[in-house]
C-alpha cells in the first residue's frame, strides 16, 4: 500500500496536511543538552502549527549533526516528540560534510554507507527501530564535491533504488546543484524522486530555472533565514588572541518571496518545497523571523507574503502539501 514512513510507523498519505520538509528538531538549542530538555523545546516549538494546517515535519539530520549521536540513537528521540506533539514526523537518514562527520563516517567505503542507509529505511536507524522515510540530507560543500561528499551521495543514490526513498541533498548557499544531479543521473535516480535543497541561497534566479528546468525538485527550504553564518567547524587547536572575520550570507525574506512569485507565475510550482532549516544556532541572527516566531513563520508570515505577490492558495498548497506529501509516498 502507498505509504509515508514515519516515526511512528507508516501512514496513508491522506491523513498528512501541510509539510514542513526540512528541519532539525533535536537541534533548536545550542550545544547538546539533555535529551529530554530537546524534547520539551521541540514539542513547544511545535505547538500551534496546527492552526495553519501543518502537521508533518521532516527531520533531516544526519549521522554526527544535528544533535544526532555517531549511531543514530537520539532518533529515538523524534518518536516521543511526535507522541507529545501529535505531529507527523518524518526521519531522515544521511552523512554529512567530512568536517562535521564522525570517523566511521570518514573511514566507510560507499558500499557500507549503501548497506547502513538501506539498513535505517528497512529496519531502524542505528540502534532504534525508527525506519527512514527520506534520504538526506546529503550534502555537497561550498562550490565543490569533495571525494567524501561524492561517496555519499552515490551511497544515498543507491540505497534509493533498493528502497524507493526520494533523495534530498544539501547545497552549501546553493552551489553545485547541476553537479550533484550529473552524479545522480549517472547513478540512474529518477529526477522526480530527486529534491536539491537550498536553492533558495543562490544569487542568480536564472540558475535556480536551470535546475528547475532538469525536471528535479527546489527547495526553498531557509524562510526565515536572513542572516547566518557559513557553518565552520570548531578549530582543531585554540586560536591565536585577536580579531578574525566570519563569513557570513544575507538573504532577505523579500528577495526570497519576490523570486519564489516569479517561480510560481512562470509555471514551477509543482517542483518546489518550502521550510525553515531552523535551529537554535542561527535564531539569534534573525530575531524578527526565527527569533519571534519559530516554525510559525512560514505559515503566519511568509505565506501571506507570498499572497500579496500574487502567489494563490491553491499554489501554497501545492508547494507546502501536494509536493511533499507525493514524494514522501513509496510502496
Amino acid at each position: 500500500m502507498p505509504h509515508v514512513q514515519t516515526v511512528l510507523g507508516p501512514v496513508t498519505p491522506d491523513r498528512l496536511g501541510r509539510v514542513l520538509s526540512h528541519e532539525h528538531l533535536l537541534a533548536l538549542t545550542p550545544g547538546p543538552g539533555s535529551g529530554q530538555d530537546r524534547v520539551a523545546v521541540a514539542v513547544a516549538a511545535l505547538g500551534g502549527l496546527a492552526a495553519y494546517g501543518v502537521d508533518t515535519v521532516v527531520d533531516l539530520s544526519p549521522y554526527g549533526d544535528a544533535g544526532r549521536d555517531p549511531h543514530g540513537a537520539d532518533v529515538a528521540l523524534l518518536r516521543e516528540i511526535s507522541r507529545r506533539s501529535g505531529v507527523h514526523i518524518v526521519a531522515g537518514t544521511a552523512t554529512y560534510r567530512a568536517e562535521f562527520s564522525p570517523p566511521w563516517v570518514r573511514a566507510a567505503g560507499g558500499e557500507e554507507l549503501t548497506g547502513r542507509f538501506v539498513a535505517d529505511a528497512r529496519t531502524g536507524i542505528g540502534p532504534t527501530d525508527v525506519r527512514a522515510g527520506i534520504l538526506g540530507e546529503q550534502p555537497t560543500g561550498l562550490g565543490e564535491v569533495t571525494a567524501h561528499e561524492e561517496t555519499g551521495l552515490r551511497a544515498a543514490a543507491r540505497a534509493h533504488h533498493a528502497t524507493g526513498l526520494a533523495l534530498n541533498t544539501h547545497t552549501t548557499h546553493g552551489t553545485m546543484a547541476l553537479e550533484q544531479l550529473a552524479i545522480l543521473d549517472q547513478e540512474q535516480v529518477p529526477r522526480d524522486r530527486v529534491i536539491l535543497g537550498h536553492l533558495d541561497n543562490h544569487p542568480e534566479l536564472d540558475y535556480v530555472r536551470r535546475v528547475l528546468d532538469t525536471g528535479v525538485t527546489v527547495a526553498f527550504d531557509s524562510v526565515g533565514k536572513q542572516d547566518w553564518d557559513l557553518r565552520t567547524p570548531p578549530p582543531a587547536a585554540p586560536r591565536p588572541d585577536g580579531e578574525y572575520t566570519k563569513r557570513s550570507l544575507r538573504q532577505s525574506d523579500l528577495t526570497r518571496a519576490r523570486r519564489l512569485a516569479r517561480l510560481v507565475a512562470e509555471g514551477y510550482a509543482e517542483q518546489l518545497l518550502l521550510s525553515q532549516d531552523l535551529t537554535g544556532g542561527q535564531m539569534y541572527l534573525n530575531p524578527t523571523t526565527h527569533g519571534q516566531w519559530g516554525y510559525r513563520y512560514l505559515p503566519a508570515v511568509f505565506l501571506p507574503l507570498l499572497g500579496e505577490l500574487g502567489v494563490g492558495e491553491r499554489q501554497i498548497e501545492t508547494m507546502m502539501r501536494t509536493n511533499p506529501v507525493r514524494l514522501l509516498t513509496v510502496g
